[in-house]
């Protein structure tokens, strides 16, 4: 039997190589796909995803707003499934964002979509899955199997597949910028980087005897916070509870106290800088406050005085979402083990899971 945490350990260090390939196995057919939906022009998009992947559709809302200027949201697949719903959705963007293209209801929402009127995508990591065979587009992200059960790569890759359609839209003929090429180049070297810093491991044993922990970010760094929630619940079993930087200033903040650790992701853009007042009130309630980001903003400002930071590389927030998870997976990867348990294969999950 292999050592516990080899799978995840190693779907963590091929992050990098992942990023790479996709890079420059993927751009072209991004592209394509990014000119077509350009074409079509979409009045407003829907991104339909489960677990992992629900983060990174949460990520792709953002920046489909931010950068298009397109009214986005998640879809509720129980409104199609459960409730039978037939919602209007000529001239829309329905995507869906899968590493397995296997459940059913999301597939189910991607074909009513279809037949609705909407511009249909699947992004996914099984190019032959149902949720593939849906949808009229489709992007393999060609991570590779997952070793592990807990997503690590396919989620970074769907962050980063996302990234380059939404950004491609943008551009003439889905081809990215000059700019935005080099700015993406570089994010291989800048994940190996960031995996190569021990501080998430070292402070891994300081939350061993947690019994909850609080992730907090705002903008592109949000589903990083509920990204990294959801890999300590799946691998450490730590009841771990994600909020918005403004959300945790209306009500939860409450129940921070020095025996609850807070997580918060701090980025270089306006994001990190709107979370100063969420990290002075966490300090006000003197919780074991942890922040991951850079020192500083990218106009090199100091971003907060936190006592204990999980560096990581100062660039534009949008880059900075594929970048701050990685040490977070690696604090989870360390936690479960430190607990005693198995973050290759959680109990009571698996791989795909099928929901309607």
């Amino acid at each position: 039997m292999s050592e516990l945490g080899t799978g995840m350990a190693a779907d963590i260090a091929e992050q990098p190589a992942v990023f790479a390939r996709l890079l420059d196995g993927q751009a072209g057919a991004v592209a394509t796909i990014a000119a077509e939906i350009a074409r079509r022009r979409p009045r407003h998009a829907i991104f339909t995803a489960r677990g992992t992947s629900d983060h990174a559709a949460l990520y792709a809302a953002y920046l489909t707003e931010i950068r298009l200027g397109i009214p986005a949201g998640l879809a509720s697949p129980s409104a199609i499934t459960v409730y039978g719903a037939r919602p209007d959705l000529r001239d829309c963007l329905v995507v869906g964002v899968s590493q397995s293209g296997g459940s059913p209801d999301l597939g189910e929402v991607v074909r009513v979509a279809r037949e609705q009127g909407a511009l249909t995508l699947a992004v996914t990591n099984a190019p032959g899955s149902p949720l593939a065979e849906a949808a009229e587009l489709h992007i393999d992200l060609d991570a590779g199997p997952e070793r592990a059960i807990a997503a690590t790569k396919t989620y970074t890759a769907e962050l980063l597949a996302l990234l380059m359609l939404i950004e491609g839209v943008r551009a003439p003929g889905g081809a990215l910028p000059t700019d935005e090429r080099e700015a993406l180049s570089r994010l291989p070297q800048l994940a190996e980087e960031t995996l190569r810093d021990s501080t998430a491991v070292e402070i891994a044993d300081r939350y061993r005897f947690a019994a909850r922990i609080v992730t907090t970010g705002r903008g592109y760094a949000y589903p990083t916070a509920r990204e990294a929630a959801l890999k300590l619940m799946e691998t450490s079993y730590l009841p771990a509870l994600a909020f918005s930087g403004a959300d945790l200033l209306h009500g939860p903040l409450a129940m921070a106290d020095p025996d609850v650790p807070v997580l918060a992701i701090v980025g270089a853009g306006p994001g990190g800088r709107s979370m100063r007042d969420v990290l002075a009130r966490v300090g006000e309630r003197r919780a074991d406050l942890v922040v991951i980001g850079p020192d500083r903003d990218l106009n090199g400002a100091d971003l907060n005085g936190a006592a204990l930071r999980i560096p990581t590389p100062a660039v534009d927030e949008r880059y900075a979402a594929l970048l701050d998870i990685l040490p977070l997976q690696r604090l989870a990867l360390a936690l479960a083990l430190g607990r005693g348990e198995n973050p290759d294969a959680p109990r009571g999950l698996k791989k795909v899971t099928s929901t309607l």
